[in-house]
């Protein structure tokens, strides 16, 4: 059996997607990624005491206290280096990564995003869904690229839009299929990768 990815998940809030990935990977004895890490851009992100109580190790890493982004992703790239990191999980991580930082990760990195892309690129995608009348949203697990939202996808999962959904209700619903989609995007995603030895 081959060695488990050492994998990080960065977060901005309550870490909901990241406890799914770290409690499918605890209870599965042949799941390819070991949650080696978890960092924050918050440090009052709900997530990292969740990560705390399930024995990750967790890092706050203000982008507050950066003058550019720049200098806050060659602090993350220096945590991720020194944490022996091979593979990067973007979880509710509301931060825009540069290009230099994405060549860095390039094929080593994915993202999860509340849509069915190529739809609703960016933020306030359940209301656009909704006001553009569609019958159906989602959620989509990618691989991260220079474009916003634009990298390959990995795998979807899909909903109803049911008559009187808002925002809020939509998202409550889609919530539960990210959760159960992301584990298992992640073992397709590390399996088509090749880790650079």
């Amino acid at each position: 059996m081959r060695a488990k990815t050492r994998t990080a998940i960065l977060i901005s809030g309550r870490g909901s997607n990241m406890v799914a990935i770290a409690k499918t990977a605890q209870a599965q004895t042949d799941y390819p990624a070991n949650i080696a890490l978890v960092i924050s851009n918050r440090p009052e992100a709900a997530g990292l005491y969740k990560a705390d109580a399930m024995r990750i190790p967790a890092l706050a890493i203000d982008h507050k206290d950066f003058e550019t982004r720049e200098d806050f992703e060659n602090e993350l790239h220096a945590a991720l280096l020194a944490h022996e990191i091979e593979f990067v999980v973007c979880a509710g991580f509301m931060r825009v990564l540069t290009a230099g930082f994405v060549e860095k990760w390039q094929n080593r990195i994915i993202n999860i995003h509340p849509s069915l892309l190529p739809k609703y690129k960016g933020l306030n995608t359940h209301a656009r869904a909704i006001a553009a009348k569609d019958k159906e949203h989602g959620c989509t697990v990618h691989w991260v690229s220079e474009g916003v939202d634009e990298g390959g996808i990995i795998e979807q999962a899909r909903l109803n839009i049911l008559p009187g959904d808002t925002a809020d209700s939509l998202a409550e619903r889609l919530l539960p299929l990210e959760q159960a989609l992301y584990p298992k995007a992640l073992i397709k995603a590390l399996n088509t990768n090749i880790i650079d030895s």
